[in-house]
């Protein structure tokens, strides 16, 4: 099992973060790579086990399943269904925890996932660096910080 993880504090407060990443079909708005997204069969996007559906800016096609999703824990977890990407059996969260000092929240972002042996470095390197750290990347140009 391949594990990736990745962490940055946000200059801006948990709530204000998590009221931008909350929406699971919310991607587009936040994620530069991502180019529109949508939950099949009209589902809320915050139902669990709705799936949401996306293109990449690449155009790639990702199909994800939301397993947990926790106001008061400010998280989710979700599933790949369905990637261009070749992993099997990835569960990722994305939480966010208060940083006290300064108003700010630390974001976590991991994933647990299979692939084909010699790839986890690549796969680590791209979910760790440009997924994660680019969504979190964004997120720090969005409320201002560096």
């Amino acid at each position: 099992m391949v594990q990736v993880y990745a962490s940055s504090v946000i200059d801006s407060s948990a709530d204000n973060v998590w009221s931008r990443i909350r929406d699971f079909n919310g991607l587009p708005l936040w994620h530069p790579a991502i180019a529109d997204s949508r939950i099949e069969n009209s589902q809320p996007a915050d139902r669990i086990g709705c799936i949401r559906h996306f293109h990449l800016r690449d155009g790639g096609t990702i199909r994800e399943r939301l397993l947990a999703l926790s106001d008061y824990d400010y998280s989710c977890s979700y599933e790949i269904l369905e990637s261009p990407m070749g992993v099997e059996r990835y569960v990722a969260t994305l939480k966010l925890t208060p940083v006290t000092d300064g108003g700010r929240c630390f974001a976590e972002w991991s994933a647990e996932f299979e692939c084909a042996p010699g790839r986890e470095q690549e796969l680590s390197e791209t979910i760790g660096g440009g997924v994660f750290q680019g969504g979190f990347d964004a997120l720090k140009r969005h409320f201002g910080g560096r």
